[in-house]
C-alpha cells in the first residue's frame, strides 16, 4: 500500500498548473461529467468556465495545458469531504470521451460505490497513462484485451467490481507494471503462463476471484515481487518448489483454493518470506523440518489441510513466529514446550488425530 500511494503521489506531482485548457479536453471532460451523478458532495460544481486547468476539482495539467490527471477518490481527506462528513457516492457509468484526453497520465475514479457500466476498450489507447485505478465500483464487464498497449503503466488497479472474463493474455506485455490488484471481482480463467515476464512487478493481489488451472512456475522469476495473494479462487495443483527461492517475497496467501502435493521445504526456510497462508487445501504430507534462527513469521497458517507426522522440533529454534495454526489436519505426537509454543492459542493444534 505504502508503494502504491507513493507512485499515486509522484506522477500526480509531476504535472503542473497552468492557465489554460484545451476546448478539446475541455469538452471531454464535460461528456465524462455527463455520464456520472454525484447527488451529495457537489465536486462537478466547479467544473464550470472555461479553465479545466486551474479551478475544476481532480483535474491538474502539463505545461501545455492538457489534461494530465483526473483523481477522483471517493475517500478522501480533502475538506469538501470533510465539511459534508461523509464519504463519496457515484452513480453511472465512465464515458468513452476520456479517451479523447490522449495526455492522460492518472486516471483515479476511486472508491464511489456506485459506478457501473464497463470500462471503455478505447483506454487502452491512451499511451502515456501510468495510473488507472477504479477500485470500490460497480463496475462490471471485462478488463480490455488490449491492455498490454498501455507501455508505461505502472498501476493497474480495479479491485472490488464485478468485473468478469479473463484476465487478458496481453497483460504480460505491461513492461512497467509494478502493482495490479485485481481482488474481488468474478475473473475467471487461468493465470497466463507467461506472468513471469513482468519483470517490475512489487505486487500481484489476484484474490478472491474465481480462478482456476495451476500457479505458473515463471512467476518465480518476478525477483521484484513482495506481495503475492492468490487467497480464495480455484488454484489446483502444486505450489511450485521454486517459489521458496523469491528474493523478496515477504507475503504469500493461496489459502482456500483447491492445491494438493506437499509443502515446498523451500518456503517454510525462505527467512524472508513473513506471511505464509496456505490454510483450507488439499495439501498433505509432512511439515518440513526446515525452520532456523533465522525464520521469522508474524502469520503462518496451515490448517484445514491433510497434513501428517509431527510438528517440526526445528521450530523451536525460531526467531519469531506471532501467529501459528495448524489446527485441522492429521498431525500427531507430542506438542513442543517452550519458545514460541508457549505464547500460542490451543486452538492452533485443535482438531488432530493426537496431539498432545
Amino acid at each position: 500500500m505504502k508503494l502504491f500511494l507513493f507512485l499515486t503521489a509522484l506522477i500526480v506531482a509531476g504535472a503542473t498548473g497552468v492557465e489554460s485548457c484545451t476546448p478539446a479536453d475541455r469538452q471531454a471532460l464535460l461528456d465524462f461529467k455527463a455520464a456520472l451523478n454525484e447527488p451529495y458532495l457537489g465536486i462537478f460544481k466547479s467544473w464550470s468556465g472555461n479553465d479545466c486547468c486551474s479551478s475544476w476539482f481532480g483535474i491538474s495539467c502539463d505545461s501545455a495545458g492538457r489534461v494530465a490527471d483526473i483523481n477522483l477518490r471517493g475517500e478522501s481527506e480533502d475538506p469538501i469531504f470533510e465539511r459534508a462528513g461523509r464519504s463519496g457516492y457515484m452513480t453511472g457509468a465512465i464515458s468513452p470521451s476520456i479517451c479523447k484526453l490522449d495526455s492522460l497520465t492518472t486516471l483515479i475514479i476511486a472508491d464511489w460505490k456506485g459506478i457501473s457500466g464497463e470500462i471503455p476498450p478505447c483506454i487502452s489507447s491512451l499511451s502515456k497513462l501510468r495510473i488507472l485505478d477504479l477500485v470500490g465500483n460497480k463496475i462490471t464487464g471485462v478488463i480490455p484485451a488490449d491492455i498490454g498497449k498501455l507501455q508505461r503503466l505502472t498501476v493497474l488497479n480495479v479491485a472490488d467490481n464485478s468485473i468478469s472474463g479473463g484476465i487478458p493474455a496481453s497483460v504480460v506485455n505491461l513492461a512497467s507494471l509494478m502493482h495490479l490488484d485485481l481482488r474481488n471481482n468474478q475473473i475467471t480463467g487461468g493465470i497466463p503462463q507467461d506472468f513471469g515476464k513482468l519483470t517490475m512487478l512489487s505486487r500481484a493481489m489476484l484474490g478472491r476471484n474465481q480462478l482456476t488451472g495451476t500457479i505458473p512456475s515463471s512467476i518465480s522469476g518476478l525477483y521484484r515481487l513482495a506481495d503475492f495473494d492468490l487467497s480464495v479462487n480455484q488454484i489446483s495443483g502444486v505450489i511450485p518448489a521454486e517459489l521458496g527461492s523469491m528474493p523478496v517475497l515477504s507475503t504469500l496467501n493461496l489459502d482456500s483454493n483447491r492445491l494438493s502435493g506437499s509443502i515446498p521445504a523451500s518456503l517454510l526456510s525462505n527467512t524472508g518470506l513473513n506471511i505464509l497462508n496456505l490454510s483450507r487445501n488439499s495439501l498433505e504430507g509432512k511439515l518440513p523440518d526446515v525452520f532456523g534462527s533465522k525464520t521469522y513469521f508474524i502469520g503462518l497458517d496451515l490448517s484445514y489441510n491433510n497434513l501428517k507426522g509431527q510438528i517440526p522440533k526445528s521450530l523451536s529454534s525460531a526467531a519469531y513466529i506471532g501467529h501459528l495454526d495448524l489446527s485441522h489436519n492429521h498431525l500427531c505426537g507430542s506438542i513442543p514446550t517452550g519458545w514460541p509454543f508457549d505464547h500460542l492459542e490451543a486452538s492452533s493444534f485443535s482438531f488432530n488425530d493426537c496431539l498432545w
